[in-house]
């Protein structure tokens, strides 16, 4: 499990980073380094889907601690942090935790407050979603395991996460396959549902989704999101990718799909 990365290292000094991935109080000589964790912990990263432009792009602060600045819609923490010590999940402490979002033009104004507890041994991936005319931003995690593959194949998850979509068939294809005779690797996935994955051969893939239950002729028409080359490189063997979808900025259509690295 990796250490926290570069950003909160540099803030190690600070009182806060020691609030954070660590309970020992700041100033005492001999407390624990918070770069060398002594309980149990989870690893977590934050998606900003958050569909009101007048609130975006945010600031991500956990645990009182920065942990993304500048987030614009669809942007990600930790994988957005400056290498080298970009990674896609950062540990955190078993317990109940918060993230805390600011709009970045006006740190004044604090644009939702996502609570989450953590489980040793579980990856988290916090998504805020709403905002759309004003509405409330809210949470929404998803806790899963990532294991390693040694089977020199890749695994490919889908998450739907578009309020406009409804429910979808997912279909992870070759590129250009025909969706006539494609089998759907998910069917019915509806909004804020979580296909697992699947292990698949390493290589290059297309991922459509069309509404759920479309008949197979009428599923070329009927794409809804298509995530392909070159905005979807190879995956290399042994890596994991999870597959979002969501609505477009402002809400609404069009949609969208973009790809996590999971490892």
């Amino acid at each position: 499990m990796n250490f926290p990365i570069d950003r909160v290292r540099s803030l190690r000094l600070a009182c806060t980073v020691a609030a954070v991935f660590a309970t020992a109080a700041c100033g005492t000589k001999d407390a624990p380094d918070p770069l060398q964790p002594t309980a149990a912990q989870g690893r977590i990263r934050f998606v900003n889907l958050i569909t009101d432009p007048s609130r975006n792009p945010v600031n991500a602060i956990l645990e009182n601690v920065p942990f993304g600045v500048n987030l614009a819609y669809t942007g990600t923490t930790p994988s957005s942090l400056a290498a080298p010590s970009t990674a896609n999940f950062a540990p955190i402490y078993e317990g109940a935790r918060s993230l805390v979002l600011k709009k970045t033009a006006d740190t004044n104004v604090v644009v939702a407050t996502l609570p989450i507890t953590v489980t040793a041994g579980t990856d988290y991936t916090l998504y805020a979603t709403g905002g759309t005319g004003g509405g409330a931003v809210t949470g929404f995690t998803v806790a899963e395991s990532n294991p390693a593959i040694t089977t020199g194949q890749v695994r490919i998850k889908f998450v739907n996460m578009s309020p406009t979509a409804g429910a979808v068939d997912v279909f992870i294809t070759a590129p250009n396959a025909d969706l006539v005779t494609a089998t759907p690797a998910a069917t019915n996935v509806a909004t804020r549902a979580v296909f697992p994955g699947a292990l698949f051969a390493a290589g290059a893939y297309q991922i459509r989704t069309v509404p759920a239950g479309t008949a197979p002729a009428a599923r070329p028409g009927a794409v809804n999101s298509s995530l392909t080359q070159p905005a979807f490189p190879a995956i290399p063997a042994n890596a994991g990718r999870t597959i979002v979808l969501a609505d477009a900025p402002a809400g609404g259509t069009p949609l969208r799909s973009f790809a996590l690295p999971d490892q």
